[in-house]
């Protein structure tokens, strides 16, 4: 996967769990929230 789609992946995750947190999902907006943190730490780690 290059770094673009990676890029891309996370920056909806993380507008997608801002979107959540807003319409009052919370467990949602904190799965994906957790989600692009973890995803992205990895990136970070394989480089």
């Amino acid at each position: 996967m290059s770094t673009l789609n990676k890029d891309i992946l996370i920056g909806l995750l993380f507008i997608t769990g801002i979107w959540s947190f807003i319409s009052a999902q919370f467990i949602i907006s904190t799965v994906l929230f957790a989600g692009a943190a973890i995803y992205s730490n990895m990136v970070i780690r394989t480089n």
